[in-house]
């Protein structure tokens, strides 16, 4: 008997009417609005982050800061062995520093007239501490209002999952995360499908090609991937309390110039020609540097799911 060729339709199976196409079409994108709509009504977000060590599906939604407790990173912290040792170097300074040994009877006198004088001090400004404290507690209140990004994070682990199966069955399952703390996480566990996990164009960050494509020099490099790496990399670090990334990427760093170069030349007109320039004074060797950093500290941080 003949092999039928796999580019030829086997004479058995009926063709499709073109008529069927779009109906297959419409109900895709019928399929595609209905999982849109759920994210959008639960204000949570499907999102996918490709780093070195591989990709996976995650979970984000901004919320105040009052209604969020932040992800607790005393576990991570321990397993650190470098920050394990600077913390106990910190509290024998510490401890050095509130030893304090008194001598003689006329040495704890002038302690205590020195007490004494700092009392009446205090009381002085006490007046202007309270207006102080008022001042520092509308600072909060503004802070508190202020919408922040949180992640599916647990223990200050950023949980991906290698497929949107998995993302689906760790959502139903009850498990411990920080995004429990939402008031739509019930519902979203109770309504959410495998078909669901979507993640929009601009939700999708391809972290492990940046440090090479800084590498490539000026010529060749991705503004726009660029700027969502950085967006993205704010966010999680915010997230997962890594004060480290927020500093190499806040206002004033070589990091922040290159990303404020790359929104002005993305921008164009006057304001992007003189981004063009300012991106030719920025270093690739340096700018290459900061990023492998920073995606070295988030992959450390990771968790995978299969």
């Amino acid at each position: 008997m003949a092999r039928q060729s796999p580019q030829r339709p086997d004479a058995d199976e009926p063709e499709l009417d073109d008529a069927d196409a779009p109906a297959e079409s419409g109900t895709a994108t019928v399929s595609a609005e209905a999982a849109r709509a759920l994210w959008d009504e639960l204000r949570i977000d499907p999102v996918e982050i490709a780093l070195p060590a591989g990709t996976g599906y995650t979970l984000r939604a901004y919320r105040p800061a009052r209604e969020l407790t932040p992800t607790d990173v005393t576990e991570r912290d321990q397993d650190d062995p470098f920050l394990a040792r600077r913390q106990v170097t910190e509290e024998d300074e510490e401890d050095d520093d509130e030893a304090v040994v008194i001598l003689d009877e006329e040495v704890a006198q002038e302690f205590a007239e020195s007490d004494d004088e700092e009392a009446k001090g205090r009381r002085r400004d006490a007046t202007d501490d309270e207006d102080a404290e008022t001042a520092a507690e509308d600072d909060e209140d503004e802070a508190g209002d202020e919408e922040v990004p949180v992640f599916l994070t647990h223990r200050g682990k950023l949980l991906l999952f290698k497929t949107p199966e998995s993302l689906v069955s760790f959502i139903r399952s009850g498990a411990p995360n920080d995004l429990s703390q939402l008031d739509s996480w019930n519902e979203l566990s109770e309504r959410v499908e495998p078909a669901d996990i979507a993640p929009l164009d601009e939700d999708v960050y391809e972290l492990d090609l940046v440090v090479e494509n800084l590498r490539g020099g000026h010529d060749t490099w991705d503004w726009t991937l660029l700027i969502e790496a950085g967006e993205v990399a704010r966010d999680l670090a915010y997230a997962l309390r890594l004060p480290a990334v927020l500093d190499m990427l806040s206002a004033g760093s070589s990091l922040d110039d290159l990303d404020e170069a790359l929104r002005a030349s993305v921008d164009g007109g006057v304001g992007g020609f003189f981004g063009r320039r300012r991106l030719r004074k920025i270093g690739a060797q340096t700018a290459s540097l900061g990023w492998r950093t920073i995606v070295g500290k988030i992959s450390a941080t990771v968790d995978w799911r299969d």
